[in-house]
């Protein structure tokens, strides 16, 4: 009640200043009126149908005429043709209302009493308005006395009409204003009439306005004092009111009244919006708007964004929309989830009509009206939809990035203004594929605005599509984060479109949407099965699409359906029975394709339907239902019978059932029947108790071999390999088949053995927590095998006996790995000593194949993964050649001597091309005669899998090969321990997983001639492990990384000491040598696989990136407080940087430097860590490599990993200019200085056989830099100009060097480089350089010819060789002609531009080109041709201030009329080249 009286008497303050005899009267009408109110309160109740406010007087009748009619005003009213009417009758008008007026016109100025008779008029109008009913009937329109039937059927209010009576509109208004005061408190009547909005309304439209600036003056008055909605009215009326010529004075004013009052934001900004404005003042109105917008309400923020962006211009669209986004804080307009939760809360207990529970959904509207603002604007002005993107890209950090921007790309997508769509398509794809925006900014602008969102449900989805089909990694994740976003935050037909849309993806065939959009499926199902199970008719879909998957697809399809149709609440029961017909039809099949499929979905059908449920209805014991369990050792037997026939489908089996009972908890009653039927038939296939003599009927001799039992008895057992091989080569090509139920007929197949064992110790390990006691004597029992002696022979024997021998082997090798994987992580230290036992036994086994396999070309290995997708063809094309990677090995009677032989090859890598490094050859004295061995990276895919599990062994310590030197059935213990050719082949393997798993390549699409090689092959263990499990591993194991790569240090280390730092000293181990080179070389490799995952830039992951670096750095300061990321980073550089000097080869030192740029990239300042990689590289290339024989490293491979590093040498340097200066301007001179066969001084790696590495590296980087120079413009500083001007000196002088070494090094592959990147330096030059010498030619005369001039000589050679690679018809070279002989016309027009420009185009010169060869003679094939026979191609323009001759005539002649005193010798005669 305090606030009205005070704004009352406010108003009573303002009019006593302005209108103080006016004021009067109002208040002596007040005050009346109240007396007359308490009058007729007290008298006899009259009649009811009619209330007035103010007059005490009794009402006249209805349809009465006014007694005042005959005053002044009554009478020229009704002369007039108007009646007036008391009480709520409105008046009447017999004529026009333009008629009207001109005769009250006519009448007022025929009157003798003019202009008096005015105020007498206005004096009437006052005293016929003081009766509140009357007033009311002279603000409603009149109605018309249909007499004549020429009325209209609307006319005007009386008092609207009098205004458009220019003699009276001053009075009128006059009369109005004070009668506006009256009504400011009490707007409604008891109609509900407002009567200030209808005063306001009379002077809306009027044909004309007598004094606009003075009503525009009494109306801004009025606002000041008014009540907050009459404002309002007044406000948003006053661009109806006003005419033009005020519309800037009124501007202003409203803009100060809105920095004052942010009440009347939305009034001031409709006014505004519709008042004519200069864009100087509408740009000084935004400015202010944008100051008040975080004062705003939140309901007004619609209407001041809109205002904002419909007063933007061309010119400042960017500036302005870069601001609003920057204000504009959409975060701080939604509650958080919680709050939202609690409001709902206490909406549910009766907070019924409270405002506060629609205060989520109001804002949510609220950002809706945003957000169409927005939508409006981008739709139908380009410059806005621009700028929009272009403030988002300007964004370069995630933190930076804001709920705002994902909004707006939505909303770009969903209009297609002005190709909107593809431009925030491709912006979002660029940010997410730089991490600016991330999925928490995702998941928090679906968290909030779940309503706003929805409206854009279509861009989402399309988005999400294209994301998924992007070969980036990270596109692919965020685009799946949109799916399930989508799924769990929409209705039920968005939720039916995101899985009609992933089932589109899965049926695409290509492999990395189908492993993406399964893995969503999957992950929906198991977060929200109830509403997947609604869709499960759909995933159904999929099995009709399954010749398109791999097995692992296959495996992860069946899962996610077996989930739906028999997890615990069997949501999805209705497709249970589709299944069952699937899985049956495809077991059922004499195809391997099709009965693989069968089993795996089987088995998956089983992990879902055996499942352990703690508490079932109608069970025993908290297990299965009877029938449950019924059937589903049913289908075990089902698919047992099934997978009988074929040996690859038992293996298969075996496999998946391990995979089940390790991943999944099966009910009790189900691991049992496994786990019984399982050990039994292993007993009786594969083991067998030792006897006095072994009777079998093979190939070979049979014997007892690798027997671990500490006391060999006659009692023991074997696995009976080589006689169950024999038999199966003897049966084969029959089909298998089974007798009955008699097992002693079943074929047994050595296939099935590693898979068999691998279940057997899976099923053991569920069952026992672990403990592997009841099959430990597994571990150390021997196999019946051969003598391993007969390999010595091997060239000797039949080609079936070399076959038999292979699979042996494979068979013995695939064995141990599988017992390894098994016992690896037993803590029993004589199981420890059996598994090191059984490596040693691998690498020996290894060595053995590698040369069998050279003496057997052509040989199929036996499989040993059974779900890949081609196995029935999976020898690799790389076997059959292998025999020419040949390597010298000693086969001596000492085992360990010939232990595993390929480690150094495989990381070394992959090209059997690169077999010939010197490096990489065994010294020829060896104790036996060398061998010829393969490499078995092309038979990794006939290896079991090692599970990670394993590389736990590699906690054992780095012995020394001394150690080592004794029989591998030693039973002295301390000597069975890890060697370097054990480590090397742990690591070797550990490399590949973390190659595999944490290298994401992009996305693998089908080739049009899809190759025979899988390269999941072998990881199927692996792929079902999160690469952040594996990365967590691999952190686990770092300390123990870290201590062998420091014993490989020392080892180093040591030997140079010893040598006196000679590589190649007499008496070398070379082996031994070998070996530690390869480890060291793992070691460092596997360091930055680890460091290089993509995963560690997530948020999420960098407790474990800390973790990760903290290992390093306490391995060089131990203790302390904890330290932030960037000290972590530090410690661990300076701790990587001390290997740089014990490095035995160029390949280990370029993976120190990958491993320590990768560290860096981590945090911390870049600049620092930049120049010790560049000093670094610089000194291993200023290094002479020597292999341990003596010899210079070299070969492809050698140069191969010189380029990569002289790419970080020059990649990191501050100076690439000078860096390439350096190179080829001193190192090139003393490598021509040099022998034959020696090299540069300075830079010893730089020879006759790596000077094409040089040049490529050099070249590339070059050209790199010259597109990094900033263009010139005309706005830059003379300072500025100077310095750009000497980069490109510097430039062109290090072109002009490279360009010349041409005429020494002219063979083929230089040609190609010098053509290629001397056409994309010249690109640059032309679009980066020739600007700048635009705006500097004049200040910088000198420095530009200069520049010119050098390039000359440059562009010459570069014609001569275009010229050679046509006379040699050779099209590798003559690919590279044409596109630069276009750029070097362009060039030489570009320059005659420039010289126009500074008004120097006399400078020029025009002559006949003739194609020369390198050596600058002339072509014999083109001497008959004239001059004029030319093709345009070869006529060049030539100026002295660019000096870019290419070849001219000797008869041409200088232009006598040189400008800008250009001395003579700046020109010179082409022929003399």
């Amino acid at each position: 009640m305090n606030t009205p009286i005070a704004i009352k008497l406010n108003s009573q303050q303002f009019l006593r200043l302005r209108f103080p005899a006016s004021l009067l009267r109002m208040m002596r009408k007040k005050r009346r009126s109240n007396v007359d109110e308490s009058k007729s309160a007290t008298a006899t109740d009259v009649s009811k149908s009619k209330k007035t406010r103010t007059t005490g007087l009794q009402p006249k009748a209805t349809g009465q005429e006014d007694t005042s009619s005959d005053s002044v005003f009554g009478l020229c009213l009704r002369e007039s043709g108007v009646t007036l009417k008391q009480g709520s009758e409105p008046n009447e008008i017999a004529v026009d209302q333009v008629v009207f007026q001109k005769r009250l016109q006519q009448q007022l100025k025929k009157s003798p009493r003019y202009p008096g008779i005015l105020q007498e008029f206005i004096t009437g109008l006052e005293s016929h308005i003081e009766n509140h009913e009357s007033f009311r009937n002279c603000l409603l329109p009149c109605v018309p006395r249909l007499v004549d039937g020429d009325s209209s059927s609307f006319q005007e209010s009386l008092l609207r009409m009098l205004l458009g009576v220019e003699i009276l509109q001053s009075l009128i208004i006059n009369t109005l204003f004070e009668k506006l005061p009256e009504f400011m408190f009490d707007c409604a009547g008891a109609d509900g009439l407002n009567i200030p909005r209808v005063i306001i309304n009379q002077l809306k439209w009027l044909d004309r306005v007598i004094d606009s600036k003075e009503l525009a003056c009494k109306l801004m008055q009025l606002v000041s004092v008014a009540p907050v909605e009459i404002q309002g009215d007044i406000i948003t009326s006053l661009p109806e009111i006003l005419e033009d010529s005020q519309h800037s004075d009124i501007a202003r004013e409203l803009n100060s009244l809105l920095q004052e009052n942010t009440l009347l934001t939305v009034p001031i900004l409709d006014a505004l919006s519709s008042l004519n404005l200069s864009s100087t003042l509408l740009a000084e109105v935004r400015v202010a708007v944008m100051a008040t917008l975080s004062a705003v309400q939140l309901e007004d923020l619609p209407v001041v964004v809109k205002f904002i962006l419909h007063s933007i211009s061309s010119s400042d669209a960017l500036e302005v929309v870069c601001e609003l986004r920057k204000k504009l804080e959409l975060e701080l307009c939604v509650l958080p989830p919680v709050l939202q939760a609690s409001q709902s809360r206490m909406k549910n207990k009766g907070a019924t009509g409270s405002s506060n529970t629609s205060a989520p959904s109001s804002s949510q509207d609220s950002v809706a009206l945003v957000l169409d603002s927005i939508k409006s604007a981008v739709r139908f002005q380009k410059t806005i939809s621009e700028a929009w993107l272009k403030a988002i890209e300007n964004v370069e950090a995630a933190e930076d990035h804001k709920v705002i921007d994902m909004l707006v790309l939505f909303i770009l997508h969903s209009t297609n203004a002005n190709h909107s769509r593809r431009g925030a398509e491709r912006l979002l794809k660029v940010k997410v594929r730089a991490h600016h925006i991330q999925e928490a900014l995702l998941q928090k602008t679906f968290r909030g605005y779940t309503q706003v969102m929805r409206g854009y449900f279509p861009s989402i989805l399309a988005l999400a599509q294209s994301l998924l089909r992007c070969p980036d990694p990270c596109e692919v994740h965020f685009g799946g984060h949109m799916y399930r976003h989508s799924f769990t935050g929409f209705d039920s037909y968005c939720q039916q479109e995101v899985v009609g849309s992933l089932v589109t993806h899965v049926c695409s065939g290509l492999a990395g949407e189908v492993d993406v959009a399964l893995e969503l499926l999957g992950g929906l199902v198991t977060e929200r099965p109830s509403e997947m199970a609604l869709y499960a008719v759909f995933v159904k879909g999929i099995l009709d699409y399954m010749d398109n998957l791999s097995p692992q697809q296959i495996r992860r399809l069946f899962q996610l359906l077996s989930r739906l149709a028999f997890g615990q609440q069997q949501q999805g029961a209705h497709i249970q029975d589709d299944m069952h017909i699937v899985i049956r039809k495809q077991l059922s099949s004499t195809a391997l394709k099709y009965k693989r499929i069968g089993i795996i979905g089987a088995v998956m059908v089983v992990g879902s339907m055996g499942a352990h449920r703690p508490l079932v209805e109608n069970s025993e014991d908290g297990t299965l239902p009877k029938e449950t369990y019924r059937q589903v050792i049913a289908l075990l037997e089902l698919v047992r019978s099934c997978s009988d026939s074929s040996a690859e489908a038992a293996a298969l089996y075996y496999d998946e059932l391990a995979n089940l009972v390790l991943s999944c908890t099966l009910d009790p009653l189900v691991q049992a029947w496994i786990g019984k039927s399982v050990l039994e038939d292993f007993q009786e296939d594969f083991v067998v108790d030792l006897g006095p003599d072994i009777t079998c009927v093979c190939p070979f001799p049979a014997c007892i071999m690798y027997n671990l039992e500490e006391e060999e008895t006659e009692d023991g057992i074997a696995i009976n390999l080589l006689p169950l091989l024999s038999a199966d080569l003897q049966h084969k090509g029959e089909l298998w088949s089974q007798t009955g139920n008699n097992k002693t007929h079943r074929r047994v197949s050595p296939l099935c053995l590693a898979p068999f064992f691998r279940l057997l110790r899976v099923c053991e390990d569920q069952q026992h927590q672990a403990d592997l006691q009841e099959i430990d004597a597994l571990l150390g029992c021997p196999l019946i095998l051969t003598d391993m002696e007969v390999v010595s022979k091997v060239e000797s024997l039949s080609k079936p006996d070399r076959e038999f021998l292979c699979g042996l082997l494979f068979y013995t090798i695939n064995w141990f790995r599988e017992v390894v994987n098994a016992f690896c992580t037993q803590k029993d230290p004589e199981m420890k000593m059996k598994v090191m036992t059984r490596l040693q036994n691998i690498t020996y086994l290894q060595s053995l194949l590698e040369r069998t396999l050279a003496a057997t070309p052509g040989y199929a290995p036996p499989l040993a993964n059974f779900d890949g997708e081609s196995t029935e063809v999976a020898l690799l094309s790389g076997s059959i050649a292998a025999p020419k990677k040949g390597r010298k090995e000693s086969a001596g009677k000492k085992k360990k001597k010939a232990a595993k032989n390929s480690s150094s090859d495989s990381c070394q890598q992959e090209e059997g091309m690169e077999a010939d490094e010197t490096q990489q050859e065994h010294p020829e004295k060896e104790k036996e005669g060398s061998k010829s061995g393969v490499s078995l990276t092309s038979y990794r895919a006939f290896f079991r899998e090692l599970d990670v599990e394993v590389f736990s062994v590699l906690q054992c310590g780095l012995l020394s090969r001394s150690l080592l030197d004794s029989e591998l059935h030693s039973k002295v213990r301390e000597e069975v321990q890890l060697g370097p050719a054990e480590l090397v082949f742990l690591l070797e393997d550990m490399w590949r997983k973390l190659e595999f798993k944490l290298i994401v390549t992009p996305a693998k699409r089908a080739p049009f001639l899809k190759g025979k090689a899988d390269k999941s092959v072998g990881f199927s263990h692996l792929q079902q492990m999160s690469p952040k499990d594996l990365a967590a591993r691999c952190v686990q194991l770092l300390p123990t990384l870290c201590t062998h790569l420091e014993n490989c240090h020392n080892h180093f280390q040591t030997l140079l000491s010893e040598n006196q730092g000679v590589v190649d000293a007499p008496g070398l181990d070379v082996r031994e040598h070998q070996l530690l080179s390869s480890a060291y070389q793992l070691l460092l490799q596997v360091l930055h696989t680890t460091f290089s995952w993509s995963g560690f830039s997530q948020p999420e992951q960098r407790g474990l990136l800390k973790r990760a670096l903290g290992v390093l750095a306490g391995r060089l300061k131990e203790g302390g407080p904890e330290l932030t990321l960037e000290q972590l980073v530090q410690h661990s550089f300076e701790y990587l940087l001390n290997f740089r000097s014990t490095l035995p080869s160029l390949s280990i030192a370029l993976s120190l430097s990958q491993l320590l740029t990768a560290v860096a990239e981590r945090g911390g300042t870049q600049a620092t860590y930049r120049e010790q990689t560049a000093t670094l590289a610089r000194r291993f290339l200023c290094q002479e490599w020597v292999t341990a024989s003596g010899d210079r490293e070299r070969g492809p491979k050698h140069n191969e990993t010189l380029q990569t590093l002289l790419s970080i040498y020059l990649e990191h340097t501050d100076d690439v200019l000078k860096a390439v200066e350096e190179i080829a301007g001193e190192g090139v001179p003393e490598l021509l200085n040099a022998a034959k066969d020696g090299s540069s001084k300075t830079w010893p790696t730089l020879n006759r056989l790596t000077f094409l590495v040089f040049y490529k590296g050099m070249m590339a980087e070059l050209e790199k830099a010259v597109r990094k120079i900033p263009p010139g413009r005309p706005s830059d500083s003379t300072e500025m100009k100077s310095e750009k001007l000497l980069t490109w000196n510097l430039a062109v002088r290090d072109f002009h060097i490279l360009v010349n070494l041409v005429k020494v090094f002219d063979s083929r592959p230089v040609l190609n480089v010098c053509l290629k990147y001397g056409r994309l330096f010249l690109e640059s030059f032309l679009k980066l350089g020739m600007p700048l010498l635009d705006f500097s030619f004049k200040k910088h005369k000198e420095d530009v010819q200069s520049l010119l001039k050098t390039f000359q000589l440059s562009t010459r050679q570069l014609h001569h060789m275009c010229g050679h690679s046509k006379i040699r018809q050779d099209t590798t070279l003559t690919n590279h002609v044409p596109a630069l002989k276009k750029s070097l016309e362009q060039f030489v027009y570009r320059v005659k531009a420039m010289l126009t420009l500074n008004n120097c185009q006399e400078a020029f010169w025009l002559g006949n080109l003739k194609n020369r060869d390198l050596k600058g003679e002339e072509i014999l094939s083109q001497r008959s041709q004239g001059s004029d026979d030319e093709d345009e191609g070869s006529q060049v323009l030539h100026g002295q201030s660019e000096d870019e001759a290419q070849e001219s005539d000797s008869e041409e002649r200088r232009n006598g009329n040189q400008k800008e005193d250009v001395d003579d010798d700046e020109i010179t005669d082409d022929s003399d080249d």
